[in-house]
C-alpha cells in the first residue's frame, strides 16, 4: 500500500469510528428493490450488509420482486392490470408472484450464506431468519375495484423479530403476507419496510432508489431534508412519478416516529457504507424535525403549556398548576414545538446535592401520542441531565406507572426521595415513586 493510500485509510478509519460506535446496537430496516438484487454487483452490497452485521447493527432486510414478477408474467403470457400503481393479484397471477418472490428470497439467502476463502465473506457465518412474520389483510374493494389477493400489512411480529435480532441474526422479510385464516396476499415491499420500521421503532429506514432523479431546482443532489420539506415535496409530486411512493412512505415513517429515513443511490457501489460512516454521506437523509424543535421554555409559552396540560389535569393524571405557578417555574420546563404549537412538555427539578432530579409534568398532546414523542423528550432530558452530572431521575405518578416502568424506571419507597422532596410529598394523592439510574456511557443519535 502506498504511503498516501495508507494515510487516507487511517484518516477515514479514525473519522468513521464515532459512527461505528453510534450505530452499534441500533435497528436498521433496509428496503432492497428487486432491481438491486438483479444487478451483477449485488454481491458487493451483500458484503456491506454483512459488515454492518459484524459491527453490531441489527438488520431487517425487506426485498422487493417487481422486475422479477414482470419478467415471469411476460414469460407465461399472463396479463395484469394496475390501478393507481397497484397490481390486481387474482388467483391466476398469485402463483407467479409466489414463484418470483421465492426466487429473489433464495438469491439473497444464498448470497448471505457464502463463506468463500479469499473474499470479504470468508469465515462469515450469518444466520438469515424469515417466516410468517408479516400478517396481512386484503386491500379489498377500492372505488368499485376488487384487488383480490393484493393486500396490505396488518401487523409485524415485532416480538419474534426482536428476539432474532438480539441473537445476532439478520431478519429477511418478503413482500408476501398471511392472514389469520391462512390466505396469502401480495404486498408492496415499501409498505412492508415502512410498517416494520414503525412497529419496531427502528432507528433508520433505508431504501435504495435511483438518486439521479432526486435533485433540487438547480439540479444539485439533495443531501438533507426535514420532515416538513419532505411533506412539501410530496405534495408537488404526481402519483405517477416513481418518487411519489418513496416520499409517501418516508413521510409516513417520520410522522410515526422513525427519526431517520435514507434514500441510497442504487447506482453507486459502496453508497450504503458512505452514507453511514462518512460525514457527508452518499444519499438523501430525511429527518424528523421533532428533535430539532425541543427547546427551553420561555414565558411566552405559558399559554400553550396551560392548553396542553389542562385535559390531563382534569383527568387527574397531572397535578393542577396555576398560570402563576407556571410563570414562576417556567425555567424548569422543556417543550417540544411543531409549527408554532407546543405538542409536548416536561419539567425538571434538580436536587444536585443528591445527584438526582425530579421529572414532572411529562405531557404529550393527544394528537401526537403513540408516535414516540414522549420517548424522544425523555431521551433528550436524560442526555441533558447526564451533562449536568445528574445520574438519577425520579418521578411521582398515580396513573402512568406502566409507561415509566417500560422505560427503565423502578418502583421505590418514599424514603428514596431527597429529604427536601419527602417533606413536600402529598399523602392524599398517594403517588408512587419510580427511579431510573442514567447510563453515562449511552449515546443518543440526534
Amino acid at each position: 500500500m502506498e504511503i498516501s493510500d495508507a494515510k487516507q485509510f487511517v484518516h477515514w478509519f479514525r473519522h468513521s469510528s464515532p459512527y461505528i460506535n453510534a450505530h452499534r446496537g441500533r435497528t436498521f430496516v433496509i428496503h432492497i428493490g428487486g432491481e438491486v438484487v438483479a444487478r451483477d454487483d449485488f454481491h458487493h452490497l451483500v458484503h456491506d450488509l454483512v459488515l454492518l452485521n459484524s459491527l453490531g447493527v441489527k438488520l431487517v432486510l425487506v426485498h422487493g420482486a417487481q422486475p422479477q414478477i414482470d419478467a415471469r408474467l411476460a414469460e407465461t403470457g399472463v396479463e395484469t392490470q394496475r390501478i393507481n400503481g397497484l397490481r390486481i393479484t387474482d388467483s391466476t397471477l398469485l402463483p407467479r408472484v409466489q414463484e418470483s418472490v421465492a426466487l429473489v428470497r433464495m438469491t439473497i439467502e444464498s448470497q448471505l450464506s457464502m463463506g468463500l476463502a479469499n473474499s470479504p465473506m470468508a469465515g462469515a457465518k450469518i444466520r438469515v431468519i424469515g417466516g410468517n412474520l408479516v400478517t396481512a389483510r386484503p386491500l379489498g374493494v377500492v372505488d368499485g375495484i376488487d384487488f383480490q389477493h393484493t393486500g396490505e400489512v396488518r401487523r409485524i411480529d415485532t416480538q419474534a423479530i426482536e428476539k432474532y435480532l438480539a441473537d445476532g441474526s439478520i431478519v429477511l422479510l418478503s413482500p408476501i403476507g398471511y392472514s389469520p385464516s391462512g390466505e396469502i396476499f401480495s404486498l408492496g415491499a415499501e409498505d412492508v419496510a415502512t410498517a416494520a420500521a414503525i412497529q419496531l421503532r427502528a432507528d433508520k429506514l433505508m431504501s435504495f432508489i435511483n438518486n439521479e432523479s432526486l435533485s433540487d431546482a438547480e439540479g444539485n443532489p439533495v443531501e438533507l431534508m426535514t420532515l416538513s420539506q419532505a411533506e412539501q415535496r410530496l405534495a408537488n409530486i404526481s402519483a405517477d412519478d416513481a418518487l411519489y411512493h418513496c416520499f409517501r412512505h418516508a413521510v409516513k415513517a417520520c410522522q410515526m416516529g422513525v427519526r431517520r429515513v435514507h434514500f441510497i443511490d442504487q447506482n453507486q457501489s459502496g453508497a450504503l457504507l458512505l452514507e453511514l460512516f462518512s460525514r457527508d454521506g452518499a444519499g438523501t437523509l430525511i429527518t424528523s424535525d421533532q428533535y430539532d424543535q425541543i427547546r427551553q421554555a420561555t414565558i411566552e409559552d405559558v399559554g400553550g403549556l396551560l392548553e396542553l396540560i389542562a385535559p390531563l389535569e382534569r383527568q387527574g393524571i397531572l397535578v393542577r398548576r396555576s398560570r402563576e405557578r407556571l410563570e414562576m417555574e417556567i425555567n424548569h420546563f422543556t417543550v417540544m414545538e411543531r409549527d408554532g404549537m407546543i405538542i409536548a412538555c416536561a419539567a425538571i427539578y434538580p436536587y444536585k446535592a443528591d445527584n438526582t432530579a425530579e421529572l414532572a409534568c411529562l405531557a404529550v398532546h393527544e394528537n401526537y401520542r403513540k408516535e414516540g414523542r414522549g420517548d424522544t423528550l425523555l431521551e433528550y432530558i436524560e442526555e441533558k441531565m447526564l451533562g449536568q452530572k445528574i445520574n438519577q431521575l425520579f418521578v411521582l405518578t398515580s396513573r402512568t406507572a406502566h409507561w415509566f416502568v417500560e422505560r427503565g424506571f423502578i418502583e421505590q419507597d418514599i424514603a428514596s426521595l431527597p429529604m427536601e422532596r419527602q417533606s413536600l410529598y402529598n399523602y392524599q394523592r398517594r403517588s408512587k415513586v419510580f427511579v431510573k439510574t442514567l447510563d453515562a456511557g449511552r449515546r443518543i443519535i440526534k
